[in-house]
């Protein structure tokens, strides 16, 4: 597993080799120049001995002042490259993940969370940055320093440097029995951000819903479960921490005091010079910095491989819904005539199949409706058609070519599908219209609106098209919404029209009326999921679903003259018509 990261961190720095090793040629610098310093004052010291010019003292501590700001100066430029590495995976890791979400198919997003996606682009993001800029180059100086300022104290003197580092295996052993449990105690916290953040983001969403039904209290509750858990796991982390870091800067300053200790008797003996002695003191003081921030870097380190993990585990994920391997090209004038041969459609998870054997075919430009009971498959056929579910290969069929074959981005120009709940972007009524072509004029945007049955309402808004709908439209009537999706799908040129109950929120005459001017004004193939019979009535055909089979199709006043689960449907509503009259 430690081999697997490690390829992971040097498949993120490889672009940026040269950054990388510029940087790490820095350090060398700077540590070449941390060792050459103490040396330099060592000497110093010792010629001060035998007396000494002032002139000869300000030009020794001049040429010290500028070993230390030429070291300065590189270690400066040493982080701006090994960081700057750090920032820029940062932005390029982001980028990736947020291609990689758009080619998942919507189920995925709705069943991982947003919440939970949105914490791995952003927190876990930036503790990646974290690993490869402050960790690597932390990591790099500390083995840099070692490697360096070690054989400089060992030929000062063997015996105080191993004195002097005596207590650094038990900084080892601490950061090795602390590490494990950093690493898990940081998933936990992490899981439980992503747990809080979900949270929120479902109550913002639905802050409409809640009110209604006065669940705030519960709300509350479930936002206080899931913020004390964060508060818990956060707290286990920092007590882990704050148990580590002193424990490694008390050891690091007990080997401080040691080395003094010892080397005041090797002065008293003569064995020694004090030139030596501070040389060695500024070694250890050298060593200290980097040995302290071995913890700092270890937690950096570790919670930056978690996280890189959950970020691989994101852009490793395959779509279920993808581009063939060898697609088809779409014909230069498509027909819209549709087909289904025998198809299924199975949820993951699920034990048996939603669509069970659909086989109907639709001639272009034929108006057919889609109707049964609630859970009958109705929505699953609406999602099949635009490809946002799996769909097997040879069972649906556009124009007579294989649904599967075509590339996604071609398949979708060619079928606009309005689902139940039409999102609506946080912008102007207008570039909401225009979403599926953002090149329209405002021509086609009107005439859209006004095919929509929407054109009147817009009219009457002060701003008119410029009117801002709002975060998922809420400033527009649920009616405004609905119709506003579907002007946007009306607004394309696509020959297959799919409204998956896309009329729900508008009242029968509205429906017919839009219908009517739908054919009237284009030649498309429309398929009208809904459960307002009435409005189905007008279509050309009628196909009845019933746990996802095809149980009845044909005209209204056909199937209404037959015993079956249309006429049961259809007095039903009639009668519930009839109540509300009564009402």
């Amino acid at each position: 597993m430690a081999a697997f990261r490690l390829d992971l961190i040097g498949r993120y720095l490889r672009p940026h080799r040269r950054t990388v090793v510029v940087g790490a040629l820095t350090l060398v610098v700077v540590n070449i120049l941390s060792v050459t310093i103490p040396l330099e004052v060592r000497r110093v010291i010792d010629d001060l001995q035998d007396g000494f010019a002032i002139s000869d003292v300000l030009r020794q501590a001049g040429f010290i002042v500028l070993l230390a700001t030429s070291m300065g100066i590189a270690r400066l430029i040493s982080r701006q490259l090994v960081f700057g590495v750090g920032r820029q995976v940062e932005v390029e890791l982001r980028q990736k993940l947020f291609d990689q979400m758009l080619l998942q198919e919507p189920g995925w997003v709705q069943q991982t969370g947003s919440g939970e996606i949105i914490s791995r682009a952003t927190s876990d993001v930036e503790n990646v940055r974290r690993l490869l800029g402050f960790a690597v180059l932390s990591l790099t100086n500390t083995v840099l320093a070692y490697a360096f300022t070690l054989p400089a104290m060992l030929a000062i003197d063997p015996g105080l440097t191993v004195a002097a580092i005596a207590l650094y295996p038990v900084m080892l052993g601490s950061v090795r029995l602390f590490g494990g449990r950093m690493m898990r105690q940081q998933r936990r916290q992490q899981e439980d951000l992503a747990g809080l953040s979900e949270l929120i983001q479902e109550d913002l969403s639905g802050i409409a819903a809640i009110k209604i039904y006065g669940q705030e209290a519960q709300e509350l509750d479930a936002f206080g479960t899931r913020n004390q858990n964060y508060r818990d796991s956060a707290i286990r982390l920092a007590r882990t921490r704050s148990t580590l870091f002193p424990l490694l800067e008390g050891i690091s300053s007990i080997s401080l005091l040691l080395l003094i200790a010892l080397g005041s008797g090797q002065l008293e003996r003569g064995a020694l010079t004090i030139g030596s002695l501070v040389a060695l003191i500024l070694y250890v003081e050298r060593l200290v910095f980097p040995t302290a921030l071995l913890g700092f870097t270890l937690n950096t380190f570790q919670t930056g491989q978690v996280s890189l993990e959950r970020v691989e585990e994101l852009l490793s994920r395959r779509p279920r819904v993808a581009d063939p391997l060898e697609p088809v090209d779409v014909k230069e004038k498509m027909l819209g005539e549709l087909e289904a041969r025998n198809l299924h459609i199975r949820y993951d998870g699920s034990d048996q199949d939603t669509l069970r054997g659909l086989s109907f075919r639709i001639a272009p430009g034929e108006l057919v409706a889609v109707v049964g009971p609630v859970g009958c498959g109705k929505t699953t056929l609406a999602r099949a058609l635009g490809r946002m579910v799996e769909v097997p290969e040879g069972q649906l069929f556009l124009d007579g070519c294989d649904l599967t074959q075509f590339r996604l981005q071609d398949l979708r120009e060619q079928i606009a599908l309005v689902p139940q709940e039409g999102y609506l972007f946080t912008s102007s009524l207008a570039d909401n219209l225009r979403y599926g072509d953002p090149e329209a004029g405002m021509d086609r945007v009107e005439a859209a609106a006004d095919q929509a049955r929407l054109l009147d309402d817009v009219k009457g808004f002060p701003d008119g098209f410029d009117t801002l709908v709002g975060e998922r439209g809420i400033t527009l009537s649920g009616g405004q919404r609905q119709r506003t999706a579907l002007g946007r799908a009306l607004l394309m040129t696509s020959p297959l029209l799919v409204l998956d109950d896309a009329l729900a929120s508008v009242d029968n005459n509205t429906a017919a009326e839009i219908l009517a001017s739908v054919r009237r004004q284009t030649q498309r193939t429309i398929v009208m999921i809904s459960h307002q019979l009435s409005a189905a009535a007008a279509c050309d055909r009628i196909l009845v679903l019933e746990q996802g089979r095809l149980v009845q199709q044909g005209h209204h006043n056909e199937l209404i003259t037959v015993k079956g689960p249309y006429r049961s449907l259809w007095e039903r509503e009639q009668a519930a018509e009839r109540l509300d009259a009564v009402a």
